[in-house]
């Protein structure tokens, strides 16, 4: 996650292993500036010079590790695919890579979005987001993503599923492993994990692909909250980040959207 901040001071360890190679021809690197707040990383805006003199800045996420390094190639590729299919609504993703010069150290590269700190208008995200569902048709009719993608630190399920029911099944079911070996076991709710894998689950999805019915795996961003949306100031329109993409059900992400703790109110 990364959100909107003021400038501060410069900081070019952040951009002394990254080549220009990731940056258009021509770039000249003018100055780096922390930007934004992160859980797991450190953010910054690169501010360059074009090779016709114009300025043009760029978003920089950098992290550590294999875990880092799974989140930001999951960034890049879901950013891609969202980018691809709805050009106005994200920043152009760039790049993705590990440090030259520290292989420990890995980064996502994308064009800077100048964004307000208020939410986006919602119905204008919604349609945004109803647009993206419909143009964004899994590559081979299933569910799943083709490379990992992490929720925060933890990965989530995408191996290639060829029902929606299966898809969840299996996704909950690594949400419920997750827990239980962060908290612990607890025999009550291992009872009611396994009632919702085997009762609610098959009863509430099953019939949404069976008597003939059918449904297709849209591309979805994987975490819609008010922490990854904004609005672009140069056009005020709906802008979206920190993807962790997957194509599921279109109204899988509708639940974050209206939860409470995240509301659109006001907007």
């Amino acid at each position: 996650m990364y959100m909107k901040a003021s400038h501060c001071d410069r900081e070019p360890a952040m951009t002394q292993n990254l080549t220009t190679t990731e940056l258009p021809s021509g770039s000249q690197v003018k100055g780096i500036f922390p930007y934004g707040a992160s859980y797991w990383t450190r953010t910054a805006e690169i501010q360059t010079e074009q090779a016709d003199g114009a300025p043009l800045s760029f978003f920089l996420k950098v992290t550590q590790h294999e875990t880092g390094k799974a989140m930001v190639s999951g960034e890049f590729v879901s950013m891609r695919s969202l980018h691809d299919t709805l050009p106005h609504l994200t920043p152009i993703p760039f790049a993705w890579g590990t440090y030259a010069a520290d292989s420990n150290v890995h980064f996502f590269l994308c064009g800077f979005v100048d964004m307000t700190d208020d939410l986006p208008d919602v119905q204008a995200l919604a349609a945004s987001l109803a647009d993206l569902h419909m143009k964004g048709l899994s590559p081979n009719g299933k569910y799943g993503f083709s490379v990992p993608t992490l929720q925060g630190t933890i990965p989530q399920y995408t191996a290639w599923t060829d029902s929606w029911e299966e898809f969840f099944s299996k996704s909950i079911k690594l949400v419920m492993k997750n827990e239980e070996n962060s908290q612990g076991p607890d025999p009550e709710v291992q009872q009611l994990c396994e009632a919702i894998l085997t009762k609610v689950i098959p009863r509430l999805l099953r019939p949404l692909e069976t008597g003939g019915r059918s449904i297709q795996p849209r591309l979805v961003h994987g975490d819609i909250w008010d922490g990854n949306v904004s609005t672009d100031v140069a056009t005020n329109t709906p802008v979206i980040f920190d993807a962790t993409c997957i194509y599921a059900h279109n109204e899988s992400m509708s639940f974050i959207m209206a939860s409470s703790a995240h509301s659109n109110k006001g907007s």
